[in-house]
């Protein structure tokens, strides 16, 4: 086989047996904890609510099988639902069976993406994002599943198609909330949020261990929908209050069913899978990552997608939803003390015997406790923290982030994550286009060389010694001739010029053409140019150009070097 497609040991080669009995109960705790979080992703994603069960079976076993991370869960997610509800709610009628058809079709192709991606050893992908950027993404996102929801805590009928346009509706129809709706889902949203930020905190001060805190915190959301499927079911408040519900979910698994994509679909679903299939890659390799470092371990970038990219692949196949690896999902693994991807595959099983057994039990649970629970773990997705770090740190990046998060909720997710990655663009080559440009001088008694401007340092008459910290390329050149021309003229009796390289990377044709009309120029002056410190990749190409032969002045190992050379010469002068 190829080196470049062999995948590295799996974990089930060699398990470790006393890791079973944690890896069973993890498994069952997962199992009745993440039973809402699938309902009500389905229907964020605009799907029938079962299939949030189906693609917690299988497609959850096969990352488990595959994906090198210990402890990540894959399954439905909220980004990946928003996503797919957005990319696809402008192509067909959420619900219907062209938008389920498009939905299974969409996780087929972003996930034969993935698959490839991991396969062709593209995992660094994941790092052409900056933090900023997927921190507004996150953000922005989450700020469109809060409103996308308010519908179903209203208890409103909006028939808008996309996201943005249903949240206006949604707002509009305020005014004809259905008040037992509201009350239902706002009760439990309060009591939801409450288990969040204090619940955990109070259970510590009367003396509950950590764990058994946290497991509690953990068990709150299933408590509250049992709780309110009991009052609908004892007073009947879908019949008599107009309480929307789940209605009737499919008992047993869907039948296998081939998804081949016709042209036209491929057509209207090519961006869109290369857009959840990046953000998919992103925030899969980020999760896996920060789970591995907790618990001082190490994940292979390549095998996590390719992991990925079957499970959606399965998915396509078994109900027909992209999946990914969810933060909230993969907390409840580790929670629940998770050892080995065994705890997904028990998980799995678990879920499979409940569709199998039965599922009338979720026909009576109320849209709106659904909506809360999406709308609250929602709300812990808006990252303020990132921004006030940016912002604080870096305005650019701040802007990136503003701009990302604004981008998603006003144009879309396509146009928001474009945008961001723009800013972020815009943002770099206006850095590298404006580079720090240093006049410097050897700080007295020592090799070392500093910015005139922040430190005392001695300097040689006439001799201009300058740093250029950035690669040179044909978007900086205008600058730093600039700059070099404006100190030459301040320097009274310049003779000699030494450019410090230490920083530059790379010298592109253009610059090579620009400094040698620059050594030109100085030549005629009677200034001598000096080179300092040339990195083995740079001198490697400026070897064999005129530049180099014909250099005016010498090329120095060090500045330090340059500095004792041309000091008896300034000193005789």
């Amino acid at each position: 086989m190829n080196q470049a497609m062999r995948l590295p040991p799996l974990w089930w080669h060699h398990y470790p047996r006393e890791h079973l009995s944690a890896d069973l109960v993890a498994g069952l705790l997962v199992t009745v904890l993440v039973l809402p979080q699938s309902l009500a992703y389905a229907l964020l994603a605009g799907l029938p609510p079962q299939v949030g069960l189906y693609v917690s079976i299988l497609p959850a076993i096969a990352y488990a099988l595959v994906g090198s991370s210990m402890t990540q869960a894959v399954g439905p997610v909220a980004i990946t639902a928003i996503m797919t509800y957005s990319l696809l709610s402008p192509l067909a009628v959420p619900g219907t069976n062209q938008y389920v058809a498009l939905a299974a079709a969409l996780a087929l192709l972003s996930g034969l993406l993935v698959l490839a991606f991991g396969m062709l050893r593209l995992g660094f992908l994941s790092n052409l994002l900056s933090r900023p950027v997927v921190g507004g993404f996150i953000s922005g996102s989450a700020l469109l599943i809060l409103l996308s929801q308010a519908r179903l805590l209203l208890g409103v009928q909006v028939h808008e198609s996309s996201s943005w346009g249903q949240s206006v509706a949604t707002l509009a129809q305020l005014p004809n909330a259905n008040p037992t709706t509201l009350l239902l889902g706002g009760l439990g949203m309060g009591v939801l949020i409450f288990s969040r930020t204090l619940l955990a905190r109070w259970l510590a001060q009367k003396g509950v261990p950590r764990p058994r805190a946290d497991m509690a915190v953990r068990l709150v959301p299933l408590l509250v929908l049992v709780v309110a499927t009991l009052a609908v079911v004892a007073l009947d408040l879908d019949s008599r209050n107009g309480v929307l519900v789940v209605g009737h979910v499919a008992r047993g698994l869907p039948v296998l069913v081939p998804i081949l994509p016709g042209f036209s679909e491929l057509g209207l679903l090519a961006v869109p899978a290369l857009v959840l299939a990046f953000i998919g890659t992103v925030q899969n390799i980020t999760m896996a990552q920060a789970l591995a470092m907790k618990r001082h371990e190490r994940v292979d970038a390549n095998q996590e997608l390719v992991g990925l990219g079957i499970s959606n692949i399965v998915a396509a196949f078994f109900g027909g939803m992209p999946v990914g690896g969810g933060l909230s999902r993969s907390a409840v693994n580790v929670a629940s003390g998770a050892q080995t991807p065994l705890a997904s595959i028990v998980s799995g099983l678990f879920l499979l015997a409940i569709v199998l057994l039965g599922t009338s039990w979720f026909a009576r649970i109320p849209l709106t406790i659904l909506a809360a629970s999406i709308m609250v773990a929602a709300l812990s997705m808006i990252d303020l923290a990132e921004l006030r770090r940016a912002w604080d740190y870096d305005r650019a990046d701040a802007v990136a982030f503003l701009g990302t998060a604004l981008g998603v909720l006003v144009l879309g997710l396509q146009t928001g994550i474009t945008l961001g990655i723009g800013l972020s663009m815009a943002t770099l080559l206006y850095r590298a286009s404006t580079p720090n440009i240093a006049v410097v001088g050897r700080i007295v008694d020592t090799e070392h060389f500093r910015n005139v401007e922040r430190h005392g340092v001695e300097t040689l008459p006439g001799v201009l010694f300058l740093r250029i910290d950035e690669s040179l390329f044909f978007g900086n050149l205008s600058a730093i001739e600039s700059r070099l021309m404006s100190e030459i003229t301040k320097l009274p009796n310049a003779h000699d010029v030494v450019l410090i390289m230490s920083a530059v990377n790379r010298v592109d044709l253009t610059a090579l053409e620009a400094l040698t009309e620059v050594h030109q120029d100085l030549k005629a002056r009677g200034i001598e140019l000096h080179l300092a410190e040339v990195k083995g990749p740079v001198q490697d190409r400026l070897l064999h150009t005129a530049l180099w032969k014909n250099l005016s002045g010498r090329v120095h190992l060090s500045v330090n070097d340059a500095f004792e050379f041309m000091k008896p010469s300034v000193a005789s002068r």
